[in-house]
């Protein structure tokens, strides 16, 4: 089966208008059309952070006796970090069991006295209101004996709290005091207390970047992203959008929304930090036909090229050709223009409402999909356990609209014609070539 080659211009080609003499000669170089995939992505950077900080404090003031663990740590739940100096509490917890005892004999005393007083109030001897002062005296020695069996309650607990424990499976991520220094209790003081060490589980985590509020329809929640970051060159980390947030921020001079992407971090590669380069997979198609961007150009410039390939204006209609529709089958060999002839090619319409142009060789520069910096695709090892379309829209929006463009074809006779073709999806180097041309 014989192969459609494009080709493309290297150099910018300088035509007098209206002479038929060219400056500099046109330079062009021959592409094959070839079938394979496209993956469209919007890029963006942003930091790691962990998905869940927890910060320690501890419900009993004192001094810190013992540090069991330091900054780097994992830790379960439960796992011992850190004891305080239990004298205070524990002089507490002594107090409140002695208090019971004087409570459960005073209750005892005032029991009896009841009893007596009954017994003399029925022989008469003594009023009804001494009865009854014997009775509020039984009631409030009731009283005493719960409030310190309640009391004793509590500087039981205090005193557990001494020994300060993990609250959740995790890393250490900050330590802030250290063995000798003094604490405040947390229950006891209105900022909270001493804040001991800050840990985070690091198992998952998550990158906060923002994107541009013209690329967020192109973004669904669910979609594969590759992160990179420097720590780790040629290696990239696969992870999903978690969440959109719904206010926007001017940054800038432009209103910006956050997003939440977030990976699986279970190998203990990356830090907390980090600077990294998020990709967004917007789109994917796979076994198609794909040519290069500089071979693609946009009606409006399509006579301009046509004049910069060295083709004659009168024999070529461009408005009949445009007027033809959208192209048919036809193999051939399609010569990509990127030069400037006659003054400058120019695909100045743009795609998506972009303003995408053929210029120096590439199209790019605020095209469609091009978000946070711009559309290509991506290469390299790829880790992390998210899966492509493991939820949401599964990696990739719904399909770019198809437009028409103008490459130009080797004939019989490697005689060059333009031809009118329809074109979809594209990145930083091909386009997608919806019809128009055959492999």
């Amino acid at each position: 089966m014989r192969k459609t080659r494009l080709v493309a211009l290297l150099l910018p080609v300088l035509a007098a208008c209206g002479t038929g003499e060219a400056g500099e000669a046109t330079r062009v170089q021959i592409a094959e059309v070839v079938r394979g995939d496209l993956i469209v992505t919007a890029d963006a950077t942003g930091i790691l952070e962990p998905v869940r900080t927890v910060e320690v404090t501890s419900k009993a003031s004192g001094e810190i006796l013992r540090l069991y663990v330091d900054v780097g740590d994992e830790v379960e739940p439960g796992a011992l970090l850190a004891e305080v100096d239990p004298r205070d509490v524990s002089n507490i917890a002594n107090q409140a069991a002695a208090d019971i005892q004087v409570a459960e004999a005073r209750i005892s005393i005032a029991e009896r006295q009841v009893e007596r007083s009954r017994e003399l109030l029925a022989s008469g001897v003594i009023s009804p209101q001494e009865h009854e002062s014997r009775t509020l005296e039984f009631a409030n020695a009731e009283a005493s004996l719960i409030k310190a069996r309640t009391n004793s309650q509590l500087a039981r607990l205090r005193l557990e709290d001494v020994t300060i424990r993990a609250p959740m499976a995790g890393t250490i991520l900050e330590k802030n005091v250290e063995e000798g220094q003094v604490i405040q209790s947390s229950g006891q003081n209105v900022s909270s207390g001493t804040t001991l060490m800050v840990m985070a589980d690091l198992d998952m985590i998550q990158v906060r970047t923002f994107v541009k509020e013209g690329d967020l329809g192109k973004i669904l929640e669910g979609m594969a992203t590759f992160v990179t970051v420097d720590a780790y060159p040629g290696r990239t980390f696969i992870g999903i959008v978690d969440q959109i947030e719904p206010q926007g921020l001017v940054r800038r001079g432009e209103t910006q929304f956050p997003l939440i992407v977030r990976l699986d971090n279970s190998a203990r590669l990356l830090k907390p930090g980090m600077n990294t380069e998020v990709e967004i997979q917007t789109a994917e198609v796979k076994g198609v036909l794909l040519i290069p961007n500089n071979s693609v150009v946009m009606p409006q410039d399509a006579e301009p090229a046509a004049l910069a390939l060295g083709l004659d204006a009168e024999v070529v209609d461009m408005e009949s050709l445009l007027a033809g529709g959208g192209g048919g089958d036809g193999g051939g060999e399609a010569r990509a223009e990127s030069g400037r002839g006659g003054g400058e090619a120019r695909a100045e319409s743009g795609r998506g409402g972009g303003g995408a142009r053929a210029e120096g060789g590439r199209r790019g520069g605020g095209g469609r999909g091009n978000a946070a910096g711009g559309q290509r695709q991506r290469g390299g090892n790829r880790e992390g356990g998210f899966q492509r379309g493991q939820r949401g829209q599964g990696g990739g929006a719904p399909r770019a609209r198809t437009e028409r463009a103008v490459v130009f074809v080797l004939g019989a006779g490697e005689i060059m014609e333009p031809r009118v073709v329809m074109i979809g999806l594209t990145d930083w180097d091909s386009t997608e070539v919806v019809s128009g041309l055959e492999e």
